[in-house]
């Protein structure tokens, strides 16, 4: 079975890809869906959350204020370093657990925000780049989670340079809203298959 990293700015529709891929059968590991689980439940997680930036960062409710951090750790570099740092190997445990119950399939791909920033794109077998105008993304993300367009390019400019992903992707879906996404996916389905099937036949 191989493992396909696949990644896109905010607002680039990397979810909808996916979960285009998952209809084809594909399993989908939702990466951020689980760090935001990890940040609500984990013990050890929220405790360091809380030793950083007070224990008002949760709601009382219990649950992790989300606009509250995002606003914090993406004005400076160095916290968003130290939260990746801690929830990205956890995620990459939970990752490992829930790939070994499915082997039976060709490929399986793990889905997240960041991939190259982290350095964890190394230990996928290949990585998929999902690809969209600033301009669209603006428009998503707005339409998305009525944020400003100030606080959407803080977020982009905190994320790597689209330029320099290309450079270390194996793969790129264009998601411009005048393309048609379905037929890259198709053909990177067929890609990943005979991969897999070349992978297994060498081992």
């Amino acid at each position: 079975m191989l493992t396909i990293g696949i990644t896109g700015g905010i607002g680039s529709g990397k979810s909808t890809v996916c979960r285009a891929f998952n209809v084809l059968g594909v399993p989908v590991f939702q990466a951020d869906a689980v760090a935001a689980w990890l940040q609500n439940n984990d013990p050890r997680i929220r405790k360091v959350i809380s030793d950083l930036f007070g224990s008002e960062i949760y709601g009382p409710d219990g649950l992790l204020i989300r606009k509250k951090l995002a606003a914090i750790i993406f004005s400076d570099r160095l916290l968003l370093e130290k939260i990746n740092q801690l929830i990205h190997p956890a995620v990459h445990t939970e990752f490992e657990k829930w790939k070994a119950s499915r082997k039976h399939h060709p490929y399986v791909l793990y889905e997240a925000a960041i991939l190259f920033e982290t350095g964890s794109f190394r230990s996928f077998d290949f990585t998929v780049l999902v690809l969209a105008d600033e301009k669209e993304r603006i428009g998503r993300v707005i339409k998305r989670d009525h944020s400003s367009v100030e606080a959407i390019l803080k977020r982009m400019h905190n994320q790597m340079p689209d330029a320099d992903k290309m450079g270390l992707a194996d793969f790129v879906v264009e998601n411009n809203d005048n393309q048609m996404i379905l037929p890259q996916i198709l053909k990177l389905d067929q890609i990943f298959k005979t991969k897999s099937h070349v992978w297994k036949t060498d081992r």
